[in-house]
């Protein structure tokens, strides 16, 4: 013990010499070494993070493309289906009463994946260039009459915020003509 009262540890350097710390000393030694330590945690804490949002974000463009491609995929799967598609974007009015709520079923099962992968980008689990790339297909339907019908006519049971963002691809986005030839009428045979 110092006469002030404050306790010593004593020790030896590497060099043999004796090293004298008071106990206050050591504490601020370990307060130092704590502080480094915490740093270090949450550096660590941030960077497992970072990897497990960037997985989730993978897995969630992956499942989102994989919905939409399957439906896809159905519906060139099945002839009939793909019949009452083309036809009910092309002419509505050609449709059976069977066939056209088949069409308006298929046209709403893909919005409804659109609007799952638009949701998904405004809270930013899913990137805004991907929900883009497969949302702007609507660009190549706009102004076809069965598109028109169907978006009329469900409008009103989608999110406010997607129906506000299709009714600007409707008004306001360039239509792809790329799909032109795929949605003519169809001869009659």
């Amino acid at each position: 013990m110092t006469r002030s009262g404050h306790r010593l540890i004593s020790g030896f350097d590497n060099s043999g010499r004796l090293l004298k710390l008071k106990l206050s000393e050591i504490a601020n030694i370990a307060e130092v070494i704590g502080a480094i330590a915490i740093v270090i945690s949450l550096i660590y804490v941030g960077i497992q993070v970072t990897e497990s949002t960037r997985a989730v974000r993978s897995t969630t463009a992956s499942e989102t493309v994989a919905a939409i491609s399957a439906w896809y995929a159905n519906l060139g799967g099945n002839l009939q289906a793909s019949q009452v598609f083309l036809d009910g974007i092309s002419n509505p009015e050609s449709l059976s009463r069977e066939e056209k709520a088949q069409f308006i079923y298929l046209t709403h099962g893909l919005l409804l994946q659109y609007q799952y992968a638009f949701y998904l980008s405004q809270e930013q689990t899913l990137d805004v260039e991907l929900q883009e790339s497969l949302t702007n297909t609507i660009l190549g339907v706009k102004e076809q009459p069965g598109f028109i019908m169907y978006w009329q006519q469900r409008r009103e049971v989608f999110a406010p915020s997607f129906r506000t963002y299709v009714d600007g691809l409707m008004t306001d986005g360039v239509t792809n003509t790329n799909l032109e030839q795929l949605y003519q009428l169809r001869d009659p045979d």
